[in-house]
């Protein structure tokens, strides 16, 4: 027998009114993985998280967990825990009893739930408010008993919807970090599903960008950065410049393509399935370009005008309008671009090409 996935889902179709939420959709989750559907709202995430839950069945396509078949087996057999976006807390429930819901569901001896409830509010930092109800805790507190409510039962799998969505930024990075130490901890599979890109990078051991009910690109977080496979994934993951060109030639060595009278060379490697005349589209991140002094022989995207500064702390990100209205943002280090580089004056532009992505226009 082969390798145990903790979640396995095999050519999965589901639509609403007709139109494919989830189109065809394989998935293997390893075990232990932190594993995020990231996307942007309406690409079907949420509903491959519900059909993997057991809250949505699926016209066509299998589910396994941890080799077990699943497809048509309802949500409460399937040894999976749940935090929703919400948290779906119960009002009228304690701190405690909350966390005791799913054990007593499952018929667990009352002496085993007092440990296994007081085991998981002391794992999630909430030892002494067992007592408390949901309403008397903060936005991060009730987070936090959730997901002991999940882990108390000791699933195979732990699914996340959207977790943080509703908690201000400084808590949500608080408990971004609290949630991968103790998925850590705990050991346990995990799959995660957040439309923010920086919550992914940060969380994840693999990413799986979904667009339109497929998935694009299933990559560990640095993968994706620098390799995206698609041009939907080079947009979503990260800042990034998108020039319009053309493909002057191609050469075993290397490519030539030209934009708005400027020409510039890459790596043939870059320009796999291009001919001279194809319409591209080259992608290129804000921190691979470099602003340099008017006429230095270096640059060799050509000269532009500074637009604006946009200050970031850590960097600025300077944005420059070249002769035809085409905007390139580059970013910088620190803040004396915003001295070097005054808004209205000339610079020359150098790219990274090694660190660009060329993608078909169409």
């Amino acid at each position: 027998m082969g390798e145990t996935f903790s979640v396995s889902v095999e050519g999965v179709l589901k639509s609403f009114d007709g139109t494919p939420a989830v189109n065809d959709v394989s998935l293997k989750v390893r075990k232990g993985e932190f594993l995020t559907l990231l996307g942007p709202s309406g690409c079907g995430k949420t509903t491959l998280l519900n059909l993997i839950a057991g809250f949505l069945q699926p016209e066509r396509g299998e589910i396994f967990i941890e080799n077990e078949l699943v497809t048509h087996t309802p949500p409460y057999l399937r040894s999976i825990g749940m935090v929703f976006q919400n948290y779906a807390l119960f009002p009228h429930m304690t701190v405690a009893q909350n966390v005791a819901f799913g054990l007593k569901m499952r018929k667990v001896p009352a002496p085993k739930i007092a440990k296994r409830v007081a085991d998981a509010l002391e794992m999630v930092r909430l030892p002494h408010l067992g007592a408390r109800t949901p309403r008397q805790l903060s936005g991060g507190q009730q987070q936090r008993v959730a997901l002991a409510r999940a882990l108390v039962i000791n699933p195979k799998v732990v699914l996340l919807d959207e977790p943080f969505s509703a908690i201000d930024k400084n808590l949500r990075a608080e408990m971004q970090v609290e949630l991968k130490q103790i998925q850590k901890r705990v050991g346990i599979t995990t799959l995660f599903v957040t439309h923010d890109q920086s919550e992914a990078l940060s969380l994840s051991d693999r990413i799986a960008v979904m667009s339109h009910g497929r998935i694009e690109q299933l990559s560990e977080p640095a993968q994706l950065y620098r390799n995206p496979a698609t041009s939907f994934v080079a947009s979503f993951i990260g800042d990034i410049n998108k020039l319009p060109c053309r493909l002057v030639s191609v050469s075993d060595a290397e490519a030539a393509f030209e934009f708005g009278g400027i020409q510039a060379r890459l790596a043939a490697s870059h320009a796999e399935g291009f001919s001279p005349g194809s319409e591209a589209v080259l992608y290129v991140r804000p921190e691979e370009l470099t602003l340099l002094d008017a006429g230095d022989p270096a640059a060799n995207f050509g000269a532009a005008t500074v637009d604006t500064h946009v200050y970031q702390g850590t960097h600025v990100d300077v944005y420059v309008r070249y002769d035809d209205g085409r905007v390139l943002r580059a970013r910088h280090p620190g803040f004396e671009a915003i001295e070097r580089f005054p808004a209205g004056g000339r610079v020359g532009v150098s790219a990274n090409l090694e660190r660009a992505f060329l993608f078909p226009a169409s």
